[in-house]
Order: structure tokens, then C-alpha cells, then sequence
């Protein structure tokens, strides 16, 4: 089963008073990499995180982003009664100096900078909240290896209907292939004849025979077409496998090119060349889908 090496998952796990929040987006890469970014005091679960995901991801670039939030509790705030006494007394004294009432109350002082402060960090339990931040990137990682699974679907049906079409220009190859040196040697006779009729000289068949047959020799591409015909087998074979094969996918299409391109050179003809062009079109086409091939 072909794996697509780009995908989205995201998840949210709400737990007590904890709420985590994660997302997942992944892209082609020629290795597993993980960028992870994750709230302030958790810093010590990025390993399990990593862990976790390459379950689901063994190659590609991941970006994560984890959130958690833990509700406040009274235990998280600290009342500075310093700074509330000195607040008091400063309006204490503004209120006798100006002669006015004092009419402010408790609550109005409780907003005031410095009064209330929230105890940084100390709600960010790593440990204790493992298990929420656990199921959330799972979720996540569950849902972007839905995606990928789903991708590499499209993909390999585009790449059996490329490979479809590089089978049957190859035939067409084939086909034609005997046709080239039997043409080359009709082509040869008759231009050897009329350059050597005003001589009265005969053409021996055997020096036809001699050049057709060096001809045949080097325009012969009967191993280029059976090579590439065993690439296709080859290739075939690995979409079908249950685990994701882009590293040999990419190198079997590489040699497809390879052949291509010898079969092209070879072959002295130009109704063979325009074959030749729709079978690396269609090659190219899977190189280029390769690249995102888990």
C-alpha cells in the first residue's frame, strides 16, 4: 500500500481541567523529522511525542504543534498583600488630601498591577498529564495517516495508468523494431545501386548483408526493452505490498528513465523516437509523484 508523504491530523482531548489541543502537518522528506512545538513546562514529553508519531510516519517532515492548558485553580494565583496595603494607603492619603470620600472598593484595588499574580508554571505537570497529551497525539496521528493512506490511494492509481501507457508504447516498440533494420536495408541497397550504376559495378549481397548486420548490432535494443518491461513487473509488485516502498519506487523509475533514454538512442527510427517520447512523459510523470512516496 502506497503511503502519501504529505497529510493533516488534528485532534482535541479534554480531560478534568486539562485541555490539549495537537496538530499535525507533514511534507516530503528523504528522512522521519519531527519539528515539534509544545506549551511552556512540557518541554519533557517531546521524546515520547517523537515515539509516538514515528509510529504512524517513518518517512516525511512532521510539524506539530501541542497545546495544553490546564483550567485555573485557586492554588494557581498569589495575593500580594504588600502591594494592596500599599495601594490602600496611597488612596487613603489622596482621599484626605483632596477632602474626598472613599468610595473605592475591594475589587477595583484586586485589578490593580501586582495585586493578583498567576503562578507561572506551577500548574504544568508533564507526568500527570501524559496520558490526555498520549491520546491526543494519537488522535492526530491516526487522522493524518488517514490522509496520507487515502492520498497514496489517488497515487497509485495514476501510477498504474502511467505504467499502463509506458506498457503499451513498448509494444509498439517492439512491434517495430524488426521493421527498422529491414528498412535500413532497402534503404542501403538501393542508394549503394544507384551511386554504383554509372560504374556498371554490381553490389554483392554478402557486403549488404556485412553492413545490415553491423546496423542490427548496434540499433538492436531487445535487452533495453526487456529490462524495462521487468522495471514495470518490479514496480507493479511493490504498490501491491503492505508496507510503503518510495526509496525502491524511485530507484526502479530512475531505470526506467535510463532504458528509455538507451532505447531512444538506439534505435534509428522515427516513428520509434515519438514512442519513445510518450514513455518518458509518462515516466517523468512518476518520478515526479515518487518524490512524495513514503
Amino acid at each position: 500500500m502506497l503511503l502519501s508523504m504529505t497529510g493533516h491530523g488534528e485532534a482535541h482531548v479534554d480531560r478534568d481541567n486539562v485541555h490539549v489541543s495537537v496538530e499535525l502537518r507533514s511534507v516530503n522528506n528523504r528522512y522521519f523529522k519531527l519539528n515539534l512545538r509544545i506549551s511552556d513546562g512540557y518541554n519533557g514529553l517531546e521524546s515520547r511525542i517523537e515515539s509516538l508519531v514515528r509510529r504512524y510516519v517513518h518517512r516525511g517532515s512532521v510539524n506539530a504543534n501541542v497545546r495544553i492548558v490546564r483550567d485555573a485553580t485557586p492554588d494557581d494565583y498569589h495575593l500580594n498583600l504588600t502591594v494592596l496595603k500599599s495601594y490602600r494607603k496611597q488612596l487613603e492619603s489622596l482621599c484626605d488630601e483632596l477632602h474626598l470620600p472613599e468610595l473605592v472598593h475591594v475589587n477595583a484595588l484586586l485589578s490593580l498591577p501586582g495585586v493578583v499574580s498567576e503562578r507561572v508554571g506551577a500548574a504544568a505537570d508533564a507526568d500527570e498529564d501524559w496520558s490526555i497529551v498520549e491520546a491526543a497525539v494519537t488522535q492526530a496521528a491516526e487522522r493524518l495517516a488517514e490522509m496520507r493512506a487515502e492520498e497514496g490511494r489517488a497515487m497509485q492509481f495514476d501510477f498504474e495508468r502511467n505504467a499502463a501507457t509506458i506498457t503499451t508504447e513498448l509494444g509498439e516498440v517492439e512491434s517495430r523494431a524488426p521493421l527498422v533494420v529491414e528498412n535500413y536495408r532497402t534503404r542501403l541497397t538501393e542508394r549503394l545501386n544507384k551511386l554504383l550504376a554509372e560504374y556498371d559495378v554490381r553490389v554483392e549481397p554478402a557486403d549488404v548483408v556485412r553492413e545490415v548486420g553491423l546496423f542490427a548490432e548496434r540499433s538492436d535494443i531487445s535487452e533495453e526493452i526487456v529490462r524495462l518491461r521487468s522495471h514495470l513487473e518490479q514496480f507493479a509488485a511493490f504498490i501491491e505490498q503492505a508496507e510503503s516502498n518510495g526509496r525502491k519506487l524511485e530507484f526502479l523509475i530512475q531505470e526506467m528513465f535510463r532504458e528509455a533514454n538507451t532505447i531512444g538512442s538506439k534505435s534509428n527510427d522515427a516513428r520509434i523516437a515519438q514512442h519513445v517520447v510518450e514513455i518518458k512523459t509518462a515516466v517523468e510523470r512518476m518520478r515526479e509523484m515518487v518524490q512524495n512516496v513514503e
